[in-house]
């Protein structure tokens, strides 16, 4: 009886184990079959704009950077399947050079700059206070095109801020007051009782004060490229900059805009 009783043990642990190994050989065809379904990472590439779709000096409306990131930004406005096209991609740097880069959003633009806003306590924001260079990427892909800005930021006054924080939606300012932008919180419930404790405290309808490491800043560019895609990789680029002191240059290739402006086509 014993050993019967051990050789059925032994075959019940062998059902198992071959059982197990079945199990496993599927998991790795189907994960094969999965993977064999997506195409290379260099198989990967979309279509542009036509050979007869340039975007060349011609067809600039003005002069300066900012007319043409007028134009461009209104028509990305109009593209419905484009959800937000004051989203940008902000890209900051420590003081020896180490970058970092995250989505942000564009609040107000002009001749001035661009303006958008965070916690000054952010690593974006401690960032800036270092090194005040930074650089702003646009990326609206169903039209092919991006505009990358770079210049220095300098922040916002007070008054700015705070008549910008009281445009937010209620629950926005509330956050701005429960975050420690970047600083390591144990868990969500942390964020959930500094969020329960704050609407108690102010409810439906006492005013939310903006915290003191909130606030704006503007990007004064000094250089901004206008990139348009094209199916044959011979991409479009038009950079308008300021020139470097003492600079001298070729007037055949780098053109005098207007209000201290040149502009240039860069090689795709």
């Amino acid at each position: 009886m014993f050993a019967s009783g051990l050789v059925i043990i032994q075959r019940a642990k062998g059902i198992q184990t071959f059982a197990g190994q079945l199990k496993n050989l599927v998991d790795r065809r189907n994960t094969s079959r999965m993977a064999s379904n997506s195409p290379p990472l260099s198989d990967m590439r979309r279509a542009y704009n036509s050979t007869n779709q340039f975007f060349d000096e011609a067809d600039l409306v003005s002069k300066e950077p900012f007319g043409n990131f007028r134009h461009w930004f209104e028509a990305a406005s109009k593209q419905s399947s484009i959800l937000e096209p004051n989203s940008m991609a902000l890209a900051t740097a420590t003081k020896d050079g180490k970058p970092s880069v995250r989505m942000v959003l564009l609040k107000e633009f002009n001749e001035n700059g661009f303006k958008f806003f965070t916690n000054f306590c952010s690593r974006k924001g401690k960032e800036l206070t270092q090194n005040p260079c930074a650089s702003l990427l646009f990326f609206w892909e169903p039209l092919h095109r991006q505009v990358r800005i770079e210049g220095t930021v300098t922040e916002l006054s007070e008054e700015e801020a705070t008549n910008y924080f009281r445009t937010r939606p209620r629950m926005s300012q509330i956050g701005a007051n429960v975050s420690n932008q970047s600083d390591v919180v144990k868990d969500r419930s942390v964020l959930e009782a500094k969020r329960l404790a704050l609407l108690e405290e102010y409810g439906e309808t006492k005013s939310i004060p903006k915290p003191q490491h909130w606030g704006g800043y503007l990007l004064k560019p000094h250089s901004m490229e206008f990139w348009q895609g094209q199916t044959d990789r011979l991409h479009d680029r038009i950079v308008f900059r300021r020139l470097l002191p003492n600079e001298v240059v070729d007037p055949n290739v780098t053109k005098a805009g207007t209000d201290g402006w040149f502009y240039e086509r860069l090689y795709p």
